[in-house]
């Protein structure tokens, strides 16, 4: 048997790959140097007469939802907090999304700190039973164990927005020294995406 040295097996290798790369060169170059009409179906119709596209076909089983776009949702915190600001109140807004994450949160200037958490989980609380924190309230004496879910607050200042019967996002408001002052800056947080 013959042993090959370093710079044999080194040349070998090396022809071997020149070998591979010229034949892949040249599939590449007589494709290329191929007239249209040779690559070209036989069978094809112009494309004017080619039928339109066939929409997708929705899966089994699977649901579609709406969402406030970021752009409302900054809409609607900044009418919320606007409101406030006009009534001299300093206050947090925290717009949620169908699913409770949050998309804007603002804290006003001067808003204290308990009011950033309270608006997030008065929007959680809006978007989750799609109604008013202030008509929530009144569950709470019918079935106290509600205020034990986790990332709830039954009090006034939460409103949710909803499209097509169905909600869609969420706005709570805190820091105003009346949950029914929250809830007007909330709802003119909604007014300003549903208008």
């Amino acid at each position: 048997m013959t042993t090959f040295s370093t710079r044999a097996r080194i040349v070998t290798g090396a022809a071997g790959l020149a070998v591979v790369g010229a034949a892949t060169f040249g599939a590449l170059s007589a494709n290329a140097d191929a007239k249209p009409s040779d690559t070209k179906p036989a069978d094809t119709k112009p494309a004017a007469a080619a039928a339109p596209a066939a929409k997708p076909a929705e899966a089994k089983g699977v649901i579609t939802t709406q969402h406030l776009s970021a752009a409302s949702a900054s809409k609607a915190a900044q009418a919320a907090l606007d409101a406030a600001a006009k009534a001299g109140q300093h206050v947090s807004v925290a717009v949620v999304d169908r699913d409770g994450n949050v998309i804007v949160q603002l804290r006003g200037d001067g808003a204290g700190p308990q009011s950033f958490s309270s608006a997030e989980e008065k929007a959680f609380t809006a978007v989750s039973w799609n109604a008013k924190t202030s008509v929530l309230v009144g569950n709470l004496q019918q079935n106290p164990t509600l205020k034990d879910i986790p990332g709830t607050l039954f009090l006034a200042g939460g409103v949710p927005v909803d499209n097509a019967n169905a909600p869609i996002a969420g706005i709570g408001v805190a820091g105003a020294p009346s949950g029914a002052m929250d809830e007007a800056y909330a709802q003119a947080g909604a007014d300003a995406v549903t208008r």
